[in-house]
Formats: structure tokens, sequence, C-alpha cells
């Protein structure tokens, strides 16, 4: 699911990829507006599918970070608010779902997007974050 939510640089929120043109993609904002609008090449874009955090070891995949708040939370909005929190909460907040990420490489502008993604994604009714194939393959695991 999470390969067609988006990120755009230098615009607040989410977006889910709509549509391809020549050089450029439609997007749609994941909120109440609905709104879409063209996303340029020459904006930084990324897919949530492709973000990963930092940790003592290895790097672990956003889906995995958001499995583990949604777990934590019960699949209910985050119960910290990342504008409102203090660097030690969001960092304490972190540590619970991800216990050894790299405290020098993860910042807390981080942490407060990685927060604030969670809520965006919850509030719109975007709860599966695994890869369509980790899905199937549970279920046939059960």
């Amino acid at each position: 699911m999470l390969k067609t939510i988006l990120s755009i640089s230098g615009k607040p929120g989410l977006y889910k990829l709509i549509s391809q043109g020549k050089n450029m993609l439609i997007v749609e904002s994941v909120n109440a507006e609905k709104k879409r609008f063209p996303a340029y090449g020459n904006e930084k874009i990324i897919s949530l599918a492709d973000i990963a955090m930092y940790t003592d070891d290895a790097e672990v995949p956003l889906y995995d970070v958001l499995e583990s708040i949604k777990e934590k939370e019960k699949s209910a909005q985050a119960s910290i608010d990342p504008k409102n929190a203090t660097p030690e909460q969001l960092r304490e907040y972190l540590a619970e779902v991800l216990p050894n990420f790299d405290r020098e490489r993860v910042y807390v502008a981080d942490i407060k997007k990685l927060v604030a993604w969670y809520n965006i994604l919850i509030s719109n009714g975007i709860t599966e974050f695994k890869p369509e194939g980790e899905i199937k393959e549970e279920e046939v695991a059960e």
C-alpha cells in the first residue's frame, strides 16, 4: 500500500499517486480535501515504501516502524503530539516502537515527520502498511 503513497519535498502532508504523465505524476492529497494536482520531475518525490529508518545494526523499512506504532497505539492516532512534544519525549516514543534506532542519525525532525505521517495515514483509513506480497504470505501461513 505504501508504494503509491508519496512524500513531496517542500509540500506538507502525504499524497497518493493517481496517474503518470510524460514528465509528471498526478497526485491526490491524502486528507479530507482530496485535492489533485501535477507533481513534476524537478520536485523531490519519494514513495513511503522506499524509506527506511536507521538502527544500530541495519536499516528498518518504514512499513515495519509504522506497523510497530499501529500495534502500540492499537490502530488509533498516536498518543504523542509531534508539534508540542519535547525532543526527549519524541526519542522516548520512538524507542518504544523501535528500541535500537540510531540516536545519532535519526533526527528529532525525522521522528516528528514519522508520527505526523502515521496520523495522516490512520485518520484517512490507510492502515495496511506491509507490501502486498508479505500480507499474502502471512495469510497463507495462518
